[in-house]
């Protein structure tokens, strides 16, 4: 029987490693990006997250196995890059003005549920009809995973509801 140790992300070293990259890197405040590592978590190794799918780093799935094993730099290079694609999606699918605290509550969303489940949510089309209270208000629907209501996605789901709202500002 072959025993796991979880191998957790050195928060201090990821922090020190963003702090270096130029500042329009990523158009996502400092405020949203936490709000992102706060609620993916990061580990080092490979583990099968909420929905069954092999995941390491920050909420990273691409080309991710079973035995795979990430250092540091690594975690940074696919979390800036994952973020990327993800605000690229809001890019690409919001039609109309976000300020800050939306763009950065929709990209935590697009980043956790993909680009997909984006595209086709009632909260696009809330959203892109101008309904922002109705968008910010559409993410805490998305609490399941694998048909399991689930207590991360409840708090993730409220937080960045918050955010979006500027109930609660980054």
């Amino acid at each position: 029987m072959k025993i796991s140790i979880v191998k957790r992300c050195a928060a201090v070293v990821i922090l020190g490693l963003l702090s270096v990259l130029p500042s329009d890197t990523l158009k996502t405040s400092d405020a949203g990006l936490k709000l992102i590592m706060d609620y993916e978590g990061c580990q080092l190794n490979a583990y099968q997250c909420s929905a069954n799918v092999w995941t390491n780093g920050y909420g990273h799935t691409v080309g991710v196995t079973p035995n795979s094993e990430v250092t540091h730099e690594q975690v940074v290079g696919n979390l800036v890059s994952d973020v990327q694609s993800a605000e690229a999606v809001v890019d690409r699918w919001v039609t109309v003005p976000l300020e800050q605290h939306q763009f950065d509550a929709f990209v935590s969303f697009v980043f956790n549920v993909g680009a997909g489940n984006f595209q086709r949510s009632t909260l696009l089309k809330k959203l892109n009809a101008e309904n922002y209270t109705g968008a910010c208000n559409e993410l805490t629907r998305w609490v399941y995973a694998d048909g399991k209501r689930l207590q991360g996605l409840v708090r993730r789901r409220n937080a960045e509801r918050e955010v979006c709202l500027n109930v609660h500002p980054l």
